[in-house]
């Protein structure tokens, strides 16, 4: 079968994109995207033309940029054309140029996609042997059994429709047709992982094992079935042992403890909140550690208390949740180094309640009180029912965004950016000192009283 055949087979099989498709392949003006371009247009798909100047090799950069323009004019396709300071992007934000020319390269091919909405997909020149360099890459950088499955045929709206055929078939194939095509002279230089794997590794490896390409590309699809059993066993064991209380994701320290394996398990349950393999004996020295120890990743705090591990975001410009769990009295809340603010709780009989006296504290009925409690910041689409917010007592409290209520409350914005708020899954029982919840108030039916107060005190 020829080369034409599979491509089209292999897309029929894949469900890679439908004949009526308008397809945006990226094209460098390498033998690979060559080939794509001639077997995209011998296949009967419609396609545009999207070509990448990064400016990092000179006038190389600019003559593959002006050869794509020709071959976009002989191929009667439109063409799209984008010059990038890649250098200048990655110094700004202190990434490898190899990083930054993909993120510039993907987001430029997403923008496209939105402002030409008859384009369905992008369509890359990935071929098996790019396969096999990403999964040794991966590999050695230890990437765990996702990183052995290789590159995806299709993820989201990049489609890669050549990863059926080796490098040389496709040289053979542009040959073949007298197609043209330019070298990247980077590709020749082993400064680059890629390129050292595949100039160096693998032709060292086929030394002893001649057939190491070929065995490494079945390996591929034996590690992406596993990887979908893998993929499923560690949903099972996640369901089992996560909880959802708001923002906050509880683990039984227990039961996460006998679970096997307990590494691997610890790592796929939280590097989805950024934590790492390096943190991981971190993590399982944490399940045997005091109440109150923790770990943070960039965005969020791994807490032990008492027989769970609770994760709670840290998001960037507000501070942590603070957790309150059944039995806790005080809750020390740190302001800076000479002061802290300490949050008193206390269950109490209904005949010891008493009308508060300042806004600094607050009896609620305690048949409503499902822990754990969360202390937190507020944040924009947070309400309550303000206690006192009607006009009889016929009238229903209505339900006020705590937006409006600062603003009724003529707070400064620095007022509103110091508020905390006493949450019960996504119920407000408190803005701390300004007004309590009236789904929470004391009534002539209660039994029980957790009273809450706030204080200030000095830590030095």
């Amino acid at each position: 079968m020829d080369l034409l055949q599979r491509y089209k087979e292999f897309i029929k099989n894949n469900s890679l994109f439908q004949p009526g498709d308008k397809l945006l392949l990226a094209v460098s003006g390498g033998v690979d995207s060559m080939a794509l371009c001639e077997l995209t247009r011998l296949a009967g798909f419609e396609f545009v033309i999207a070509h990448c100047n990064f400016k990092l090799r000179g006038e190389e950069s600019e003559r593959d940029m002006r050869f794509v323009k020709e071959q976009a004019q002989r191929l009667g396709a439109e063409c799209f054309i984008k010059e990038f300071n890649t250098k200048e992007y990655a110094s700004g934000h202190k990434i490898s140029i190899q990083e930054a020319a993909r993120t510039l390269r993907y987001d430029w091919f997403d923008q496209l996609l939105v402002e030409n909405s008859s384009l369905s997909c992008i369509v890359t020149a990935h071929h098996s042997d790019d396969n096999i360099e990403t999964v040794l890459h991966n590999f050695f950088r230890g990437t765990g059994i996702k990183g052995l499955r290789g590159i995806e045929m299709k993820r989201g709206k990049i489609v890669r429709p050549l990863l059926f055929a080796r490098r040389a078939e496709l040289e053979e194939f542009v040959s073949g047709h007298g197609l043209g095509y330019v070298t990247d002279s980077s590709n020749l230089k082993e400064d680059y992982s890629r390129n050292y794997l595949r100039l160096s590794v693998i032709p060292m490896l086929e030394k002893i094992f001649p057939d190491v390409s070929g065995n490494i590309l079945q390996n591929i699809d034996r590690f992406r079935e596993a990887e979908v059993l893998y993929r499923e066993a560690v949903d099972r064991h996640k369901k089992d042992l996560l909880e959802y209380k708001g923002e906050a994701v509880y683990i039984p320290v227990l039961k996460l403890k006998k679970s096997k394996p307990l590494r691997t398990l610890v790592y796929e349950i939280t590097k989805e909140w950024g934590f790492g393999p390096h943190q991981v004996d971190d993590i399982i020295h944490l399940l045997d550690s005091e109440t109150g120890k923790y770990i943070s990743s960039a965005t969020h705090r791994i807490l032990k208390n008492r027989n769970w591990i609770i994760i709670t975001p840290l998001i960037k410009g507000r501070p942590e949740i603070f957790v309150i769990e059944e039995g806790e009295k005080t809750l020390a809340i740190p302001m800076n180094e000479e002061e802290e603010q300490v949050l008193t709780l206390e269950i109490i009989p209904a005949s010891q309640f008493e009308i508060p006296k300042d806004n600094f504290t607050v009896f609620l009925d305690m048949k409503n009180i499902q822990y754990p409690l969360l202390l937190r910041k507020w944040k924009i689409g947070d309400y309550f029912y303000p206690l006192g917010n009607k006009k009889s007592n016929s009238e229903k409290v209505g339900k006020k965004k705590l937006s409006r209520f600062f603003i009724d409350q003529k707070l400064s914005k620095a007022d509103k950016e110091k508020a905390w708020v006493l949450a019960m899954d996504q119920k407000i029982l408190w803005v701390v000192g300004y007004r309590m919840d009236d789904r929470f108030k004391v009534t002539g039916n209660t039994k029980s009283v957790m009273k809450i107060s706030l204080s200030t005190r000095q830590t030095v």
